[in-house]
């Protein structure tokens, strides 16, 4: 008889991806025996994970791209479903992506199957209905925000705030100096990060006026450098047709996106999980965000936050500008860049703030605890 445990993992966007490669090592390395099969990007299938389905294909922004691609979305539901009907797996860790987990967690309850939720749905933020959807499918939440807990507690379900991940991915020990030795950018240079997005869609519609603010910030900083680290669901001829023969001093870089954050002077990056990293970094920014008419309409009525970069609502405040809609042009980017790049006072209050954040995000060893929550569950401690 098979003794193995078979552990299927679903994320479906790249910071899923991303903490859920670490998961599946800190895991492995406290139980070899374990099978990961599940959806995800490139990180998870590098750790062994049995790939059914590519995320990149699945991270979807907005009603219209759902619609877009509702055809290869139904496509994987299908086949998990087969698969969690066939294969009988031991244990479920979903990440985030609640629109297909949510769902999905229900198949895995009819089939008996334990699911860990790892990386909450922001129902801080809108649609706090689906927490009473999570306390009847979920088993376990795994939260990775301080204020998170609370909220899950007030509905009996079984939360643990575990810290956040990225704490343990990201190399906070670099420097300054060796992030740009190691990107060939000399110490006195100006250097400008622009990061739009790890959804195909995002990349398409915000890059092009992030480049329209790099051209403008050129001409008032002449001698500026612009990288754009690429987002591991993003392919570089997706990002190079949109630059096509630009003149400007532009360089696409695979597998360093820490590196550019700490090297950088500021960062143009569209709202996600990059701007806690970047905040983690200690990078100032400018935020920027934009949806269909229609997803937006919808999103002003149900969303209950003041901001939507996650960096600002971790500390609290709006420490960092945010850009959204029609707000986001080239000239409006590069006059809040400008600000920021001529007022060095601001600049050392905005890494000021951010220094906070790594204290409230719980410290070190995310991966590890959950790894031991995902063992216990399926008794494999």
């Amino acid at each position: 008889m098979d003794s193995r445990k078979k552990v299927v993992i679903v994320a479906g966007e790249s910071s899923g991806d991303l903490y859920g490669a670490h998961l599946v090592e800190a895991m492995a390395s406290l139980s070899p025996q374990v099978e990961f099969y599940g959806i995800g990007g490139s990180e998870m299938e590098r750790r062994g994970v049995n790939l059914l389905f590519s995320s990149a294909e699945l991270a979807v922004v907005g009603l219209t791209e759902v619609l877009e691609k509702i055809g290869y979305i139904w496509k994987a539901w299908r086949q998990m479903k087969r698969f969690i009907r066939d294969r009988k797996p031991h244990l479920a860790v979903l990440i985030d992506y609640p629109g297909f987990n949510l769902r999905l967690a229900k198949v895995f309850n009819d089939n008996a199957v334990p699911v860990l939720y790892y990386v909450s749905p922001q129902v801080w933020a809108w649609r706090p209905g689906r927490i009473k959807k999570i306390a009847k499918r979920v088993a376990k939440m795994a939260v990775i925000l301080p204020f998170e807990a609370a909220l899950y507690q007030q509905e009996g379900v079984d939360v643990e705030f575990v810290g956040h991940p990225l704490l343990d991915i990201l190399d906070e020990g670099l420097s300054r100096e060796e992030a740009r030795r190691r990107l060939g950018v000399s110490t006195d240079a100006l250097l400008i990060g622009l990061l739009p997005g790890s959804r195909g869609r995002e990349v398409k519609v915000l890059l092009p006026p992030l480049l329209g603010a790099a051209e403008i910030l050129t001409g008032d900083f002449p001698l500026s450098r612009f990288m754009i680290p690429l987002a591991s669901t993003i392919k570089r001829d997706v990002v190079q047709g949109i630059i096509g023969r630009s003149r400007l001093p532009l360089e696409i870089v695979e597998g360093k996106t820490y590196e550019v954050m700490k090297a950088a002077d500021l960062l143009l990056v569209v709202s996600g999980t990059a701007t806690l990293e970047g905040a983690i970094a200690g990078a100032p920014m400018v935020i920027i965000y934009r949806l269909s008419p229609i997803t937006y309409l919808i999103g002003r009525m149900l969303v209950k936050v003041r901001c939507i970069g996650l960096a600002n609502i971790v500390v609290g405040r709006k420490v960092v500008p945010e850009l959204i809609q029609g707000e986001v042009t080239p000239q409006r980017i590069a006059l809040e860049a400008k600000k920021i790049l001529r007022d060095h006072a601001k600049r050392a209050e905005i890494k000021d703030e951010f220094k906070l954040i790594t204290d409230k995000l719980g410290g070190k060893g995310a991966s590890q605890r959950v790894a031991r929550i995902a063992l216990q569950m399926m008794g494999a401690a």
